[in-house]
């Protein structure tokens, strides 16, 4: 995802033509509110400070950050674990799932986190119904994160599932050369993140379904998957493009299911139905990714037609605009209907 500066923090925003210059997103970016920096950048790494920052509520709950007045902060990053996790330890390149909240020291200006709101899961859920799981952040360690700096996410790299960590220091030690100018932050200036390692899994990008693969339903694309490449999908001809998702399951996986709320972890392909146009495709970019699923962190056509499914499928998926990109348009895929082949490889 590139960058963009919405002032609310979890508006959808989509970017099909960059993603950090790698890889394009199907997902709407829930981006940082304050535009901090340009890229991710480096930097060392303290255990003490002198700003005395004081963190309340425990793992799993919103923190209550507090910073003293004359708080200085440290000029080298410093990390403070708060609760010792005993789950699955992040190691770099690990998937994760994070919930995190940030603010400046001096003027506790919101830096974007995933306690801001608690939305309804499932687009027909009413006022009355039980709240959905919260949108959380969902990236791959070593990546470029919209959501934090690289330095501050690097954090997470040896911490187990269950932990909370602070991390703090000044703009300069967190982002360095790359801090945005027109963010209002100096490089002077002290910032704070708390961070909940939700969950931790390590996938190999290659990874693909395996298993006889089902022929197509009636009114389904036909799809061809050669191993490590993109699959080939090829739309029926003379069949009108359907008005409601449609779904079917080509490969049966045995893995654990996938819930609200999950990291989704999947290598996809995606085509327009109507000149049978690739689109996008992991397999063009850096391999396997992943995505919050049944949030509205993606596409609806994902949260309805993957929540349910396991790990070790192979799904096809036909999206109506209506669950795709409708009232998008810059998103250039807002009157097309997509056909996408998703393999799960793994949840986090």
């Amino acid at each position: 995802m590139t960058a963009h500066c919405p002032t609310d923090p979890y508006q959808p925003e989509l970017d099909f033509m960059n993603h950090t210059k790698n890889a394009r997103r199907l997902a709407a970016a829930l981006a940082v509110p304050v535009l901090l920096l340009t890229a991710a950048a480096c930097g060392s790494e303290d255990k003490s400070s002198n700003a005395k920052v004081t963190v309340q509520g425990k793992f799993g709950e919103k923190p209550e950050i507090s910073v003293p007045k004359d708080a200085k902060p440290s000029d080298k990053m410093v990390v403070t674990v708060l609760t010792e996790g005993s789950g699955t330890k992040a190691e770099k390149n690990s998937f994760v799932r994070l919930d995190f909240a940030g603010q400046t020291m001096k003027d506790n200006k919101p830096l974007g986190g995933t306690w801001a709101t608690q939305e309804k899961s499932g687009a027909s859920a009413s006022a009355s119904a039980a709240p959905g799981p919260r949108r959380q952040l969902v990236t791959q360690l070593g990546q470029p994160s919209q959501e934090m700096p690289a330095k501050v996410l690097e954090a997470v790299v040896g911490k187990k599932a269950g932990s909370r960590i602070e991390v703090e220091g000044t703009a300069k030690a967190l982002i360095g050369d790359q801090l945005n100018p027109q963010s209002g932050v100096s490089p002077e200036d002290g910032l704070v993140w708390v961070i909940d390692v939700v969950g931790a899994q390590k996938v190999d990008t290659k990874s693909e379904a395996k298993g006889e693969q089902a022929k197509p339903e009636a009114g389904m694309p036909e799809v061809k998957a050669e191993p490590q490449k993109a699959a080939t999908i090829t739309i029926p001809s003379g069949e009108k493009p359907p008005t409601d998702l449609k779904e079917q399951v080509l490969i049966k996986g045995t893995g654990p299911e996938i819930k609200a709320g999950d990291g989704l972890i999947a290598q996809y392909t995606g085509v327009k139905w109507e000149d049978g146009k690739k689109f996008d495709s992991s397999w063009d970019h850096a391999g396997a990714t992943a995505f919050q699923i049944g949030t509205g962190s993606v596409v609806q056509g994902w949260d309805k037609g993957l929540v349910g499914k396991h790990v070790g499928d192979r799904v096809e998926l036909v999206i109506p605009p209506k669950f795709g990109y409708e009232g998008q348009p810059q998103s250039g895929l807002d009157k097309n209907t997509l056909v996408f082949v998703v393999d799960i490889v793994g949840k986090v």
